[in-house]
């Protein structure tokens, strides 16, 4: 199955405009942007036969063609990154069987995350939609548990069946328990990772869906699929002691830098 990885980049975010471009030092002191550290990571995926950034804007466009990426340039319209892959996908053609959006923000997401996602979507055929979860320990369930009690988004929770395809994804700490976990203790509450792999026609009926009442309120584009009966398979993936952040707000630098000095990532 030849398999397709978008990395959506979009320069006016309302949190942190020019976000992609921004600068993160390595473990030796080596400078490259969010952008191309994204890249990186993505060229590094076994398994995968074409990478590409998709932007809409054009300073966005001339730093990755600095490194070396493969650009499409797409609409400012595009609300969300699944809608920039599909239609970065309808202007590259092909018959990719699998596209897997890799979003730009997250530099530190492992390879065998997304490699254990295309492995995922390659196991079970009937699956739209694919999605890595990590199952919470002790000390991260109570870090999303604080930062709700202070009234921040400390991250996204995943709630699946049996057959492990999505039942609700939210900002909000799900499923509820009353238990309290020592720090290293796992738990019933599993932590979204924001990265996809789709079906090439689940990615097209993606865009002609209007944003549906549960996407609007939680924020949370994914849910766009189940709104639409799409299923959305959730691939249990390991830490394995690797650190990972997503870059939202400038603060996040120095925590990004800091994990890729632990790591002694270059």
């Amino acid at each position: 199955m030849s398999v397709l990885v978008v990395i959506p980049a979009r320069y006016a975010s309302s949190r942190y405009p020019g976000k992609p471009l921004a600068m993160l030092r390595g473990a030796d002191g080596t400078e490259k942007s969010l952008i191309e550290r994204s890249w990186l990571a993505a060229t590094s995926v076994s398994g995968v036969d074409r990478v590409v950034v998709a932007t809409d804007d054009a300073r966005i466009e001339a730093a990755a063609h600095g490194f070396g990426a493969e650009v499409v340039m797409t609409s400012p319209d595009c609300a969300n990154g699944t809608e920039r892959c599909a239609e970065a996908l309808g202007k590259l053609g092909g018959d990719y069987k699998i596209v897997v959006n890799l979003q730009g923000d997250a530099p530190l997401t492992p390879i065998w995350f997304v490699e254990d996602l295309i492995a995922g979507m390659r196991e079970n055929p009937e699956t739209d939609v694919a999605t890595p979860v990590l199952r919470c320990d002790g000390r991260a369930l109570n870090g999303f548990l604080e930062d709700r009690a202070n009234g921040r988004v400390g991250g996204t929770t995943a709630v699946f069946g049996r057959s492990r395809h999505a039942l609700y994804f939210s900002k909000e700490v799900v499923p509820y328990t009353s238990r309290v976990y020592d720090d290293k203790e796992d738990t019933p509450v599993f932590h979204h990772v924001g990265v996809y792999a789709y079906r090439p026609e689940a990615l097209y009926a993606y865009g002609a869906w209007p944003a549906g009442p549960l996407e609007t309120l939680e924020g949370l584009e994914q849910l766009r699929f189940l709104e639409n009966r799409r299923s959305i398979l959730c691939v249990e993936v390991e830490a394995r002691g690797r650190q990972f952040w997503e870059l939202n707000n400038p603060e996040d630098i120095e925590r990004i830098e800091g994990m890729m000095r632990t790591m002694h990532m270059s």
